[in-house]
């Protein structure tokens, strides 16, 4: 099929036109791949138990969707570190502090979104460039990591049934996925697609001007969507100290980009106001394939991360390519 017939063919028939549905292919081909290279990567207990480490970054994703949906080049490279800072603070709560996990876990959610409340500060009430802010409370927060557990871990979580939230699973799905990110997704998409406060937010992503002159105030807009990437990021840190039962300084290392590639992969407009959270999930699922199904045929880290970066590219050229859109607008 030449370039040509194929666009014709999805102006005439519709299809690609949504880059869900271009996901949708991608996982699919992706999930052929990866069993020809493992003959386990199809096995039921293989595909339920990679979601588990879905359910953390998919988290970080939403956050980090939300965010850049807003607008004026919102972005939040401090994700991982927060995850990181608010696992440990959990720890010494759990360690030093003797308290109950799910009570400590609780006071961990309030604090996390006191860090994500510090990026919203900065970005919509100082007006200071989100890239500038993120990237400043991403070395603070995960240097404070550090410091607060002098580089080494902390536990405290094998009680009172803490564990079970990492590492049990319902009717054979994992409970962090089942009863944290499935929830806090389904949650996310009904309000940005089902309400007003939903529609406000594209609206501020698509021209902060325009918002402004119809009342919606711009500044409490972006600093809330701050707050629940550092809530999203704090349920990330409390799934993982569950899962792992420790926390580690450097838990989040690394997870902001992957945050962000799966952002843009799901079809989330980096310029904001465009994009759909379920296109986020569908990036979620398409990085975990890969991650799961490389992993098992042996490929090293490094490998895997320049496949995914050549994956994120050849998606997107190939999307526009379909829709004869240009990459940049």
């Amino acid at each position: 099929m030449t370039t040509a017939t194929a666009r014709s063919w999805v102006r005439s028939t519709g299809a690609l036109a949504d880059r869900r549905t271009f996901l949708l292919l991608l996982i699919v081909v992706a999930g052929a791949a990866m069993s020809l290279l493992s003959p386990y990567f199809l096995q039921v207990h293989n595909l339920l138990s990679m979601t588990q480490y879905g359910a953390v970054i998919g988290l970080l994703a939403l956050g980090q969707s939300l965010v850049i949906l807003g607008g004026n080049g919102g972005i939040d490279l401090s994700v991982g570190s927060m995850l990181s800072l608010s696992g440990v603070l959990m720890g010494l709560m759990t360690q030093y502090g003797g308290l109950n996990p799910w009570l400590a876990a609780a006071v961990t959610l309030g604090a996390s979104v006191g860090l994500g409340a510090v990026n919203g500060i900065l970005v919509a009430g100082l007006g200071i460039p989100p890239l500038i802010v993120t990237l400043s409370t991403l070395y603070l927060y995960g240097s404070l990591a550090n410091v607060l557990t002098g580089g080494g871990q902390l536990g405290g979580f094998d009680r009172a049934g803490f564990p079970a939230l990492g590492q049990t699973a319902i009717l054979g799905i994992p409970t962090q996925v089942l009863l944290v990110f499935l929830p806090a997704t389904a949650l996310c998409v009904w309000v940005m697609h089902r309400t007003r406060s939903g529609r406000v937010l594209y609206q501020v992503g698509t021209s902060q001007l325009a918002a402004s002159l119809v009342g919606i105030d711009v500044r409490r807009a972006r600093f809330t969507l701050y707050c629940v990437s550092g809530l999203l990021a704090g349920l990330g840190a409390i799934v993982t100290n569950s899962w792992l039962l420790t926390a580690r300084p450097s838990a989040g290392a690394g997870l902001e980009l992957q945050a962000i590639t799966i952002a843009v992969l799901g079809g989330i407009d980096i310029f904001g106001g465009r994009g759909y959270l379920s296109g986020t999930f569908l990036g979620v699922m398409l990085v975990v394939v890969l991650n799961s199904g490389l992993q098992l045929a042996g490929v090293g880290g490094s490998v895997q991360t320049g496949l995914l970066g050549a994956v994120l590219v050849v998606s997107v050229l190939l999307n526009n390519l379909m829709l004869n859109r240009k990459p940049l607008r």
